[in-house]
């Protein structure tokens, strides 16, 4: 039995492990154009540390482990993470090793990744029209995240998933070109409600289109099978015209998914979070550097289960937005 289960006896098995805070994009949603303050390079976790906390974590029921950043690619140490990673074993075997990227570099990294042992991919694509990219990301680099998908494609990573977050007014029109993209690369697309997890706090709920809308105008062009077995996985996943293609809506605020939530996040500057809204942070690169032994990275790591909330509570009057931005706080 997991020792990560919570006062509501959701299990924990899942990890989230930022690389870094920085990214080679500045999407509106997540980062303002500049003046970001950057978590400082002796602040950020060592591949020892990440390895470390990996394997007690491992050790308490952790399956698998995403790497996320900001963008990962742009870590130093990625191969060496995966591989480092990919070599723990926890009480059901192996730790599955995933990782979610902006696909910017990945043909250089996809051999070496999956020579490492990476098992799978998300990669991000709100859009495909190269105007709104740039507009929409402060970059004109579409052409590489589309070598990035089709190089992911070619590789034997699979499930490879999209993800693209719906903006009304952005890119809400676009949601079934997306879809047929993805089954044109073997790949599941996936939708993301708009959060409120940006820096600067500006988000809207105005601006986000909810689950039934992006459902809804799915429906116009594909007959949709709702498909069970969801578990604890964030994506609500449906069948296209009779399969074998999917796609999966993550509707974290107006259909939360929080009652069977098995995720923890470890940020790039070693703070863990129970949840991607929560504000409030245990501190275990601290505890790492003032020598804690393993049994006292498992005690945060249970203390931090044992404080997790029932829900995220975005519809709650007292609701604050995390001071952190979603680049800091990792995927």
């Amino acid at each position: 039995m997991s020792g990560l289960v919570d006062r509501f006896g959701r299990v924990h098995r899942d990890l989230r492990v930022s690389l870094t805070d920085k990214c080679s994009l500045r999407c509106t949603y997540c980062m303002p154009a500049e003046g970001v303050p950057w978590i400082p390079k002796q602040s950020v976790l060592t591949p020892d540390e990440i390895e470390r906390i990996v394997r007690v974590a491992a050790a308490e029921g952790i399956e698998t482990v995403r790497l996320t950043g900001g963008e990962p690619l742009i870590s130093p140490n990625l191969v060496e993470i995966v591989r480092r990673i990919a070599a723990i074993e926890g009480p059901n075997g192996p730790v599955e090793v995933a990782m979610t990227t902006n696909g910017i570099r990945l043909p250089d990294f996809i051999p070496g990744l999956e020579e490492a042992g990476l098992a799978r991919l998300n990669i991000s694509i709100d859009t495909l029209d190269p105007d709104r990219f740039a507009e929409l990301t402060r970059r004109d680099r579409l052409i590489d995240v589309l070598a990035g998908i089709e190089a992911a494609r070619r590789s034997k990573l699979r499930p490879l998933k999209l993800n693209a977050v719906v903006m009304r007014g952005v890119n809400e029109d676009e949601v079934v070109d997306l879809v047929e993209f993805a089954i044109e690369h073997d790949a599941q697309m996936r939708f993301i409600e708009h959060m409120p997890l940006d820096i600067g706090h500006t988000w809207d709920r105005e601006e986000m289109v909810p689950r039934e809308e992006i459902l809804a105008a799915l429906g116009k062009r594909f007959r949709l099978e709702p498909l069970g077995g969801r578990g604890g996985a964030p994506a609500e996943v449906f069948g296209i015209d009779g399969g074998p293609f999917t796609v999966g809506v993550i509707a974290s605020v107006s259909a939360p998914f929080c009652a069977a939530c098995d995720r923890l996040r470890l940020t790039a500057d070693g703070q863990l979070r129970n949840c991607l809204f929560a504000r409030e942070e245990l501190d275990l690169k601290g505890a790492l550097r003032s020598g804690a032994s393993d049994e006292g990275i498992r005690d945060i790591l249970r203390a931090g289960v044992a404080a997790k909330r029932a829900g995220h509570g975005i519809d709650s009057p007292d609701f604050t937005q995390p001071d952190r931005g979603m680049n800091a706080i990792g995927g």
